[in-house]
């Protein structure tokens, strides 16, 4: 299969669909790779190394996608619309359930497109850069010159230290506690599951560290410095963890550090930014909610994506699209669309669209 990784069009986003390493399997395995020049530039890959690696250096993204499946990282731009073309697969996460414009364009042109977020049996490997590089930035934005509470990373002088609420002791949240504690941070956990609260005091109670079930939230709200949440809310839902009236009980100089960056989800009153306009205010609350954090630490972070996705895009390669869903559950499960049909029941159910169920789709005859 001809392969194609066009460079990175979202803003400040860094990372490669696949590195050098994987290239080199695709291209050994007798499959073509095109790689659109500088794509892995901030990853740390030159184009000298995909090509020793077996790919063809092409110049524009239209050569890119000239290849059969296009392998990137983040959704496509309505630039890009264009580009696509009803003999596509692509795989690269998608977000289609909140980008009606783009699942209205995918169904459009009758390509496959796989969301490859929803494709990690085991996590994706950005989930803990996201909650590791998401809490640095709010330990940054705790400090006064960027108009936080001033407090330090340690108990000094008699001085409490900062104050931060984990939410969600997840992939992403582990992360968040990696870096927190790491740096002398006062921090407490939430989450639903025991099991996930035993974890995490288990790996960080001897510095402190005390985990509560998430109905215990507001009661912990006041003494916050930062708040970051790191739960993936289902996009149906229309509660909130924060709500919008609990704003006016936190600290003036509070943050709120939304890694999971679901539009109205666990925090009502985020939304996504941008690396180049990331905090926000809402009723003087701080709100940082930039939507593609790893890719601030793209080197790392197209290291573990290219690792985890490269099984799927062999099987895809060798077998097509839809014959790799139905041998791989978890690569069905990332199945958005396929001929013009919708198949994903978030982008169904949040857009409120019919849609065919994807394990119908698979079993009917080719």
């Amino acid at each position: 299969m001809d392969i194609g990784i066009p460079r990175e069009t979202k803003p400040h986003e860094g990372r490669a669909g696949l590195m050098p390493v994987e290239v080199g399997q695709l291209t050994a395995a007798g499959h073509a790779v095109r790689v659109e020049t500088g794509a892995g530039e901030l990853s740390g890959a030159s184009d000298a190394d995909y090509a020793q690696a077996g790919a063809v250096i092409v110049e524009t993204a239209q050569a890119a996608f000239g290849a059969e499946m296009i392998v990137r990282v983040k959704e496509f731009l309505a630039t890009e619309y264009e580009l696509l073309e009803p003999r596509h697969t692509v795989f690269t996460n998608l977000h289609t359930a909140l980008d009606r414009p783009l699942a209205d364009r995918l169904l459009e042109v009758g390509l496959t497109a796989i969301a490859a977020e929803d494709t990690h049996e085991h996590g994706s490997p950005n989930c803990p850069l996201a909650g590791e590089v998401g809490a640095l930035e709010g330990v940054r934005l705790c400090l006064a010159p960027h108009g936080g509470t001033g407090r330090h990373l340690f108990a000094h002088f008699g001085a409490p230290a900062i104050r931060a609420l984990v939410i969600g002791l997840g992939a992403v949240g582990q992360g968040a506690l990696r870096t927190l504690m790491g740096l002398g941070v006062d921090v407490a956990g939430f989450d639903i599951s025991p099991r996930a609260r035993m974890q995490s005091e288990l790996a960080w109670g001897a510095k402190g560290f005390r985990a509560h079930d998430v109905d215990a939230l507001a009661g912990h709200l006041a003494d916050a410095d930062m708040i970051v949440n790191c739960v993936l809310w289902p996009k149906h839902r229309d509660d909130h963890l924060v709500s919008r009236t609990m704003l006016a009980g936190l600290k003036p100089a509070a943050v709120i550090v939304d890694i999971s960056c679901d539009e109205a989800g666990a925090i009502e009153t985020s939304r996504p930014t941008t690396w180049a306009d990331p905090v926000y205010q809402v009723d003087g609350i701080r709100h940082f909610a930039v939507d593609n954090v790893p890719g601030a630490v793209p080197v790392a972070a197209s290291a573990g994506y290219s690792r985890a996705i490269l099984h799927f895009v062999s099987l895809i390669a060798e077998k097509g699209a839809l014959a790799a869903c139905r041998e791989q559950p978890w690569l069905a499960r990332g199945l958005v669309c396929a001929g013009g049909t919708l198949v994903h029941a978030e982008t169904a159910r949040v857009q409120d669209r019919p849609h065919t169920p994807v394990e119908k789709f698979l079993d009917a005859p080719a």
